[in-house]
C-alpha cells in the first residue's frame, strides 16, 4: 500500500468518531477530503499513489488494468457543481473499519466528537489500494489518521453556537 500525507484540505461528510453503515454495508469510519486545487503538490502525491496502486494490484485487477478503472480523486466542480464547499477543487473518499487516530495542531489526541468536524480544517494519512469485489474493479482510499490544523464555517447547513451569539448576530 502507498500512503499519503495530504496538505491543507477541508474535511466533509466526517464521521471518524463512530463508524456509519451506509445502505446496511458495514459501519465505516469515513471523511470526504476537499482539495484545494491549486495545492498540486498534494494532488500529484495522490495521483502517484493511484498509480503506484495500480502497478501493486494488477493481479487483483485480473492481470491488467481496466478502462473503466474506478479512482477516487474526484472533481467537485463536475461531481459536485451545486455545492460550493466544492468549488475549484478536488475530493477524495477516505474510509476505514478501524478508528483512525486524530490529533491537533500540536499532536495532542483529539477525544471530544464536537472538535473534528465537517468544515473544519485539517491534514490526513492516506492508503491506496487496488479492489475487486462484486465485480467492481478499482483503487479505493484507505483512512490512516486525521490531524485537525484549524477552525472552518461547519458544513451541512448549522452554524456554531459562537457565530449564532456573536455580537454582531445579537446587535443586528
Amino acid at each position: 500500500m502507498t500512503k499519503v500525507i495530504t496538505g491543507k484540505v477541508r474535511m466533509s461528510y466526517a464521521n471518524v468518531f463512530e463508524p456509519k453503515s451506509i445502505n446496511g454495508s458495514e459501519p465505516k469510519f469515513s471523511v470526504s477530503l476537499i482539495i484545494p486545487k491549486e495545492d498540486k503538490t498534494t494532488i500529484e502525491k495522490i495521483n502517484k499513489a493511484i498509480e503506484q496502486a495500480k502497478k501493486e494490484g494488477i493481479s487483483k485487477l485480473g492481470g491488467k488494468i481496466p478502462a473503466n478503472l474506478k479512482t477516487p480523486l474526484r472533481d467537485g466542480d463536475v461531481d459536485r457543481p451545486d455545492d460550493t464547499a466544492y468549488a475549484n477543487s478536488y475530493f477524495i473518499n477516505a474510509n476505514s473499519t478501524i478508528r483512525p487516530g486524530i490529533v491537533d495542531e500540536n499532536l495532542q489526541p483529539i477525544i471530544n466528537p464536537q472538535e473534528l468536524y465537517s468544515g473544519c480544517y485539517g491534514r490526513a494519512s492516506l492508503v491506496f489500494f487496488a479492489y475487486n469485489a462484486q465485480g467492481n474493479k478499482g483503487i479505493a482510499c484507505g483512512l490512516q489518521n486525521l490531524q485537525k490544523l484549524e477552525e472552518g464555517q461547519p458544513l451541512g447547513g448549522r452554524a456554531r453556537a459562537e457565530d449564532d451569539f456573536s455580537m454582531d448576530n445579537i446587535l443586528g
